[in-house]
């Protein structure tokens, strides 16, 4: 994790355990710190914006709900981004028990970084992402579009670092794959 990462984490500590004590100022701290990267994370589930907005308010009430169980000074984005994933997951299980089908044109533009871009342009990526196994999608978007370390990876999905590489590895294989088939093989 390099310097700048490190200070991020630090402030997210930092408004993590004001906001345990009940300072209201460092909840809007840590709400305007991770709004942005976690609705993209959350946008790669459902892809919807609305969905996902309505994601990230259910997200932040479990915070709420939860922020007693966290305990410094382990890093908050893991944390965070576990929680995230259970109200994401449970969105989609119910999802599938009603049978509601998304539609494909409700892709925003999520930021691609260049090592991702090289691949593809970016409606491309964003299409290819979509035909991934969740899994493999969800491991790409918190390395390759928010950054995550691995160790972080694996402490937000509850798997092992060596794991959350093989996944990135093998999606990114993957994506590869698939850029080259749609090319003709011509990447």
């Amino acid at each position: 994790m390099g310097a700048e990462r490190r200070a991020d984490e630090q402030r997210l500590i930092e408004l993590m355990t004001g906001y345990q004590k009940g300072n209201m100022r460092d909840f809007e701290g840590l709400y305007a710190e991770l709004e942005q990267p976690l609705l993209r994370y959350l946008w790669s589930f459902v892809r919807d914006a609305t969905t996902a907005r309505d994601l990230l308010q259910d997200a932040f009430l479990q915070i709420h709900r939860a922020r007693h169980t966290y305990t410094p000074p382990r890093p908050v984005r893991p944390w965070v981004y576990a929680i995230s994933r259970h109200a994401a997951l449970m969105h989609l299980r119910s999802r599938r028990r009603r049978k509601e089908q998304l539609a494909d044109d409700q892709l925003p533009e999520l930021p691609v970084p260049p090592e991702v871009e090289k691949l593809a342009d970016a409606a491309t990526l964003h299409r290819l992402l979509g035909g991934l196994r969740p899994q493999a999608r969800e491991v790409l978007v918190l390395h390759h579009l928010l950054g995550f370390g691995f160790e972080e990876i694996g402490q937000a999905l509850g798997i092992a670092t060596g794991t959350a590489k093989v996944r990135a590895h093998r999606a990114l294989k993957a994506l590869r794959e698939k850029i080259g088939a749609g090319t003709g093989g011509h990447s």
